[in-house]
Formats: structure tokens, C-alpha cells, sequence
């Protein structure tokens, strides 16, 4: 195995890698890195989760000029995985003030002109979109050197065959390609073969992991309230050994040091501990004296631990592998395990993709409540209270007892000790899944709230169709659109807000007559 040193990589983007907790490349980074670093044309089969876009993207902003001209064009199936490469590549051009425009539909345009104007290096986005701004004339391609077909297979089976070789038709003659893909029917081979020179191909076939019989759940919850809604579960769950998982050794510092803030027995394990650090922390929580280990997924190989009861991925796994890895830590020697997911709305394709791999279904599950972690203190309460009487001594509180017993009646004393140990005081339910978070719209937008979601099958499209056929508001001013289970948010201009309200109401899509109201920011 080498390390990303020896595939050529700069100091910098080292110095990068190793602050974000990247330990070692995966087997297609080892590949595909050196070759897209010399500028070769790549043809490669790799599964999502397999670390694919850094395989790219790090060599893409290695060999930026500093020109703010677009100079690589990434084309991906879904604004999902757009914002997600959009992301990581800025992440790993930080420091170096790298620009990159994420350009998918179902943002405000205005937005993605501002961007462009202002000049970008990297544009990433969905072939519609991108076409959308190269006929306004908003994305100029002659400067084009990199362009990258990301799960190329998944864009031609959803119809974009003709635009991908649109856009490609309008890039330089001498540029790289590179095209990423699951599978290799013939439309990819084609493809590559009509649009790339003497490629380098790589395959990377990943094992077929099946998922441990554990219970698996996830929470899904915005990412300022993540500690909260751990904190939560830790609370309802109750565990006696658990193991939380973080990508980076930053973040599981970061989470230990909360954790231990708020009274939880936690340690905290990952690469920069020594040997003797990382024995004391093992011991400690092998023999109970902590009940959390916060751990990143390197620091955790080789570990034997049978009695751990619950797996927390604090954060997902960045691919179904270490998903496996995480959550068979758990649930051993014919014990039970329980293995839960926090996710943000962003994450929820990588948690359908551990899912097909895995060949499982990870359970939905809703935030517990105030009320719900108060019955499960008053729970345990009564189990401690039944331990206590069994064990006995309990003369110099009967004397107390005798002598409060003059004043008020003894059942009521009992109540108000419970009440008093278990510190139970009225408390505001702060924290909320995301299915109740509706946000604040843009300026000069109104955020809309839909009483129909994905279990109406609802998809933007519709939303989009409603709003321009009964409105006629044309899509490009429609703002952004979140379709959750069971209702749906998506902006609209100020000006047009009463309109949209009016007309909607009572209007039908999929054949269910829809209630639409003003979204109320949180508090």
C-alpha cells in the first residue's frame, strides 16, 4: 500500500490530507491519482464509497493555474452528489483559495450567476444546469483542461447521454477526460470510446460485504444539532460499552471533550495517541471505568472488544466497508448489538448506497424527546431504588423519614425526593429531526410549506410543474425544494408568494389535493 506521498501529491495538499484524518489511500486513489496527475485520459471502475472523488479531485487541484477561468468541468447524475464533490473539493484546496462553483436545478440561478461572475476554477454540476448557463452564456468552456464524468453509467441510464456529449463537443480538443463509473455497459464504453485519447483504465472491484445480524437505525438531524441528538440517544439507550465513530482525529478530540463536558465516561482513541496513551485509555474502558470510546475507524483496527452494546457512527462512514467494519464491533458471541447512524440531509445517498451494498434496510427512527429521555431516567431510577431496598442499611434515613412524617404525609415526601434526584425540571424540546426544521428562505424569497412528501410520491418536478402551469412563474425563479417524507418545502419569490399560496391551495399533484402554507422559521 503506498501513501499518498509517494503518489506524488504536493506538501501542501499533504499537509491538508492529514488534518482531515486521511491515513492512506484507498485502491482506486493509489491508482487513478498518479495517472490523472500526468494528465492522462482514465477510464475507471470503481463503486460509490470507494473514495473515487478525491481520486480526482486532488489531482485536479494540484494542477490549477491561478487563473479564475474555469479549467475543470465535473459533471455529476444529481444535485446531491454535485454539493458533495463541490464540498470535498474545497476542502481539499484549503489554504490555497481555490474557487469552486457548485451548478445543479433546484437552486436560485441568481445564486450560481453571482458565482460564475466572480470567476471559478472548478465547476461542478448536472449536465442540465450546466447547459442551462452555457446557452445564457454565463460558462465559457474554451479554458476547459480536466473534465470528469462521475458515475457516468447512472447519468446515461437518467437521459443525459446527449447532453454529456453536447458539453464535451464544446470543450477543447486537448483536454483530459476522465470518466468514473459502477459498471461498464456498452453506452459507457462507447462514450469513452468516442471521447477519450489512448485512456488508462482501472478497475476497482469491491467486495460484496453482508451487514451483521444487528438492529441498525438511524437518526436524521441538522448538523448544528448532531452532539445534542447523541447526547439524546446516549440518554434513551442507556448503553453499558459503546463505541462512536468520527472521520478525523479533530473531530473525535472535539466530540470526547464534549462528551466529557456533559458528565458522560468517555475516552477518546485515534493515530496521534502513543502506545502507553492508547493502552491506559483501552484498559479504562475495557474494565468499565469509561463507557464511550469516541474512535476514528484506522485507530479502531485490530481491536477486540466483545462486550461492546451499541455502535454510534457520529458520522458516516465514507464508504459501505467501513460501515461493516464499524458496526461488527458490536452484537457478538451471540449477544445483541445495536448499531445507530446520525445523518445529516446531505447524507442520506451515502446511506442508501450502505444499504444496496449491504442488502439491508437501516431502520428510520424518531429524535427522542425530552418527555421520552425523562421516562427512561425515571426507569432507571426505579431499577437503582429496588437494588437500594433490597440491600438494606437504610436506618438513618428512616429517622429523617419519622421526623419530616409529622409535617406532611409520607407518600408526598417519597415523590418529592424522586423529584429532587432526579432533577427534573420543565424544559423547552429544542432539538428536532430535520423533518421539522424549515429554515429561513433566501432574501427576497418566501419559504412555502407543502402537506405532501415522498410518501405521496412527490418528486421536484411536480412541485415545479404545479407551480409554473397554475402560476405561471417559470421554474428558473423557483428557489430551492426539500421533499421529505411526509411534506415539502421549496422558495418562491416575495412578489409571488400570495399568488403561489392562492392558486396552489386545494390544487392536486399525484392525485392528493395539497394545503400550502407560509414555512415558520425556528426559534
Amino acid at each position: 500500500m503506498a501513501t499518498f506521498a509517494e503518489l506524488g501529491l504536493s506538501e501542501s495538499i499533504l499537509k491538508v490530507l492529514a488534518e482531515l484524518g486521511y491515513d492512506e489511500p484507498t485502491p482506486i486513489q493509489e491508482q487513478a491519482i498518479p495517472v490523472m496527475l500526468s494528465a492522462s485520459d482514465v477510464i475507471a471502475q470503481a463503486q460509490t464509497g470507494t473514495g473515487k472523488t478525491a481520486a480526482f479531485a486532488l489531482p485536479i487541484v494540484e494542477r490549477l493555474r491561478d487563473e479564475r477561468v474555469p479549467q475543470a468541468l465535473i459533471l455529476a447524475p444529481t444535485r446531491e452528489l454535485a454539493m458533495q464533490v463541490a464540498e470535498a473539493i474545497y476542502k481539499y484546496g484549503k489554504g490555497r483559495r481555490i474557487s469552486v462553483a457548485p451548478v445543479y436545478g433546484g437552486q436560485p440561478i441568481y445564486r450560481q450567476l453571482r458565482a460564475l461572475e466572480q470567476g471559478v476554477q472548478i465547476v461542478v454540476g448536472t449536465p442540465g444546469r450546466i447547459m442551462d448557463h452555457m446557452r445564457r452564456g454565463t460558462l465559457a468552456l474554451d479554458q476547459i483542461s480536466t473534465v470528469v464524468l462521475d458515475e457516468a453509467d447512472e447519468m446515461l441510464d437518467m437521459g443525459f447521454a446527449e447532453d454529456i456529449e453536447f458539453i464535451l463537443q464544446q470543450t477543447p480538443q486537448e483536454r483530459q477526460t476522465a470518466l468514473f463509473s459502477a459498471t461498464m455497459p456498452e453506452a459507457v464504453l462507447g462514450l469513452a470510446h468516442r471521447y477519450t485519447k489512448t485512456p488508462k483504465r482501472i478497475s476497482i472491484v469491491s467486495e460484496q460485504h453482508a451487514i451483521p445480524l444487528t438492529r441498525q437505525a438511524y437518526y436524521e438531524v441538522m448538523p448544528r444539532e448532531k452532539l445534542d441528538a447523541l447526547c439524546r440517544i446516549l440518554d434513551v439507550e442507556t448503553p453499558t460499552s459503546a463505541m462512536i465513530f468520527t472521520r478525523t482525529r479533530a473531530e473525535a478530540d472535539h466530540l470526547g471533550e464534549s462528551l466529557q463536558g456533559r458528565g458522560y465516561l468517555s475516552e477518546v482513541l485515534h493515530g496521534d495517541l502513543s502506545q502507553a496513551q492508547r493502552d491506559r485509555v483501552m484498559k479504562r474502558f475495557r474494565e468499565g471505568s469509561a463507557e464511550l470510546l469516541v474512535a476514528t475507524d484506522v485507530a479502531a483496527r485490530g481491536l477486540d472488544i466483545p462486550d461492546v452494546t451499541h455502535v454510534f457512527n457520529y458520522d458516516v462512514p465514507n464508504d459501505p466497508e467501513a460501515y461493516v467494519h464499524r458496526i461488527g464491533r458490536t452484537g457478538r458471541a451471540g449477544r445483541t448489538g445495536m448499531a445507530i447512524t446520525l445523518i445529516t440531509p446531505r447524507e442520506r445517498r451515502m446511506l442508501q448506497i450502505i444499504e444496496r451494498a449491504g442488502r439491508t434496510r437501516i431502520q428510520r427512527q424518531k429524535l427522542p424527546s425530552l418527555a421520552d429521555v425523562a421516562a427512561r431516567r425515571r426507569e432507571a431510577f426505579r431499577d437503582a431504588l429496588r437494588g437500594v431496598l433490597e440491600q438494606g442499611d437504610l436506618d438513618p434515613y428512616l429517622l429523617m423519614v419519622e421526623e419530616m412524617s409529622e409535617e406532611h404525609d409520607a407518600v408526598d415526601l417519597a415523590a418529592a425526593a424522586f423529584k429532587l434526584l432526579l432533577n427534573e425540571v420543565d424544559q423547552d424540546d429544542t432539538i428536532s429531526s430535520v423533518e421539522g426544521d424549515a429554515v429561513g428562505a433566501e432574501p427576497g424569497m418566501v419559504r412555502l410549506f407543502l402537506d405532501v412528501g415522498r410518501l405521496d410520491q412527490i418528486r421536484p418536478a411536480d412541485i415545479v410543474g404545479a407551480i409554473a402551469n397554475e402560476v405561471g412563474l417559470p421554474g428558473k425563479s423557483i428557489g430551492s425544494i426539500d421533499i421529505y417524507d411526509r411534506f415539502s418545502f421549496v422558495e418562491v419569490p416575495n412578489e409571488q408568494s400570495q399568488k403561489v399560496l392562492h392558486v396552489l391551495n386545494g390544487a392536486s399533484m399525484r392525485g392528493k389535493k395539497v394545503k400550502v402554507s407560509v414555512a415558520k422559521p425556528k426559534r
